[in-house]
């Protein structure tokens, strides 16, 4: 079908930030945690696959690693800076984990009836190496996001001495530069030396500029979350001082 690698990055952009709302509305700050170890996981097994879309080569896992941003910023927005850092440490804790427990796979020997070991050996046999590249770049990327996005909160504060405007700017500021951090250092610790220089350099220019419309595309989710937030928060408890550095 022509296009459709095409279209199911589309649909992946709204299952993955409208998933992450769903589980937002459901389970409140809970739910976001929850989204945070499932698309770290997630992310990082469709990261492996390499496919062509809007005229490009690119690794899958993109519109995944996209919705962590919208997560922490759902976090920085309603919960402050020590919440958000929380949903960072706990994403870091569960790649860890995975790494360990997919590393462990390797060990066991299959039964004569086996008809799944070798498949599942050939694509986790890269996975420690996509994973330790990933953590790397998520506790980068993800720290730096946090602590940008509370300096455009602080800055913009200060100067209007109103904390609820200016969402786009930190939003998408914290988001861009932060997903520049993600794409060189991931690119850069997961795949040199596995492909062309050609096909290197697509990957880097192919992820950040999906990264660049998914973060115009996640702020609408955004301020829906700070919307839906306003359920999940006791009275005289939203977030409306500077947040703390």
């Amino acid at each position: 079908m022509q296009f459709q690698n095409e279209l199911l990055l589309v649909l992946s952009v709204a299952l993955c930030f409208g998933g992450l709302l769903v589980m937002f509305r459901m389970f409140g700050k809970t739910g976001v945690f929850a989204w945070t170890v499932l698309e770290t996981i997630t992310a990082n097994i469709e990261v492996l696959m390499l496919v062509k879309a809007f005229g490009m080569e690119m690794t899958l896992g993109n519109t995944l690693f996209a919705s962590s941003f919208l997560a922490t910023d759902i976090l920085s927005e309603l919960y402050g800076k020590k919440e958000a850092d929380k949903g960072v440490w706990l994403g870091i804790a569960s790649t860890l984990l995975f790494i360990i427990i997919s590393l462990t796979w390797q060990l066991y020997i299959p039964s004569e009836n086996d008809i799944s070991a070798p498949q599942i050996r050939a694509v986790f046999a890269v996975t420690p190496r996509v994973m330790c590249a990933s953590l790397i770049a998520y506790f980068a990327s993800e720290f730096f996001d946090v602590w940008l996005y509370h300096r455009i909160w602080n800055a913009t504060t200060n100067r209007c001495n109103n904390s609820t405007r200016f969402l786009w700017l930190r939003n998408n500021v914290a988001t861009l530069s932060a997903q520049f951090v993600n794409t060189v250092v991931f690119t850069l610790l997961a795949f040199w030396g596995m492909y062309t220089a050609g096909t290197f350099v697509s990957i880097i220019v192919s992820t950040y500029a999906i990264y660049v419309i998914t973060s115009f595309l996640d702020t609408p989710f955004l301020y829906l979350a700070r919307h839906i937030g306003g359920r999940f928060l006791k009275p005289g408890a939203t977030r409306q001082a500077v947040p703390t550095l």
